[in-house]
């Protein structure tokens, strides 16, 4: 475990899977993310790679050679390495080996990294492409926040405040596959009241978003998360149906299987492309208040 903080936040970090296991605003040491209880889910803030949901069937080809992989890959459960370490900023990475190639048919390099700029987490992914074909991939975030935050307040004290889109729709997972099923999530307003009762069919899938941010806010306290995801082409936002008191607001470069996919991963909706030697990067931040 390595902790990185600064004279607002605390931040701390797992070897396994580089996965942020704790963002604490320091003024009143309120904590903002789930602590992973295994009664409802047992995981804090899972990096997805190098798919984001399921392959239909947990499997899918390269070449005619079919491979093995299950929901959101294996970059959550790998051990990686710190490689940097500062008082705000740390570097994790985790490079490909014999058993990952079993499952991946590629040789990478993934770095992430945490970096603390005032009241937010600037986390970063560095994806660097060390084989001799063409490496297609996905990577995408998870972090679960408490819901509610503030102790006393209920579910339904929340929304979602979106900065610009005010009239969205969001695809539905069926068994975990993206459905061609929508169904009206924002309408004429930039606002996203929450309730349980808005995940009763898994995740909510949202595409094309206009906007470079979301806030997951209260109508009775001050408290406040703020993600922002510039540039990321999906976003999922998930709760188990089953009570669970977290919501997690995750951008995606990638999305699950559709229904109807033919396991190509190559063709696979949202996937990215990587030549040999390039390095993708992208970053996403969470500012708590």
């Amino acid at each position: 475990m390595t902790i990185i903080e600064n004279e607002l936040i605390r931040v701390k970090i797992a070897s396994q899977g580089a996965e942020m296991t704790s963002l604490e605003l320091k003024e009143d040491n309120q904590e903002y993310l789930w602590k992973a209880d295994p009664k409802y889910w047992g995981r804090h803030a899972p990096v997805l790679f190098p798919i984001v949901g399921k392959v239909k069937n947990d499997q899918y080809k390269v070449n005619d050679e079919i491979f093995n992989l299950t929901q959101h890959g294996f970059a959550r459960d790998n051990q990686f390495d710190l490689v940097e370490q500062e008082e705000q900023r740390v570097v994790y990475r985790l490079v490909s080996n014999k058993e990952l190639l079993k499952k991946y048919p590629y040789q990478f390099e993934l770095d992430i990294e945490y970096k603390l700029v005032a009241n937010k987490v600037e986390i970063s992914y560095f994806v660097k492409n060390k084989d001799k074909e063409t490496m297609f991939f996905s990577i995408g975030a998870h972090p679960a926040f408490n819901w509610p935050l503030e102790e006393g307040e209920n579910k339904e004290d929340y929304y979602l405040e979106f900065e610009e889109d005010k009239e969205l729709r969001a695809y539905l997972l069926d068994e975990g596959l993206l459905s061609d099923t929508t169904i009206e999530f924002l309408a004429n307003n930039n606002i996203k009241p929450l309730a349980e009762d808005l995940f009763q069919n898994d995740a909510l899938i949202l595409k094309g978003l206009k906007s470079k941010s979301v806030s997951l806010k209260s109508k009775k306290s001050n408290r406040e998360v703020k993600v922002e995801f510039a540039g990321f082409p999906y976003m999922g936002i998930w709760s188990p149906p089953s009570g669970a008191p977290f919501i997690c607001i995750e951008p995606w470069y990638g999305v699950a299987d559709l229904k109807d996919s033919d396991g190509n991963l190559k063709t696979k909706e949202g996937i990215e492309v990587l030549q040999p030697g390039v390095e993708f990067s992208c970053t996403y931040s969470i500012s708590i208040k």
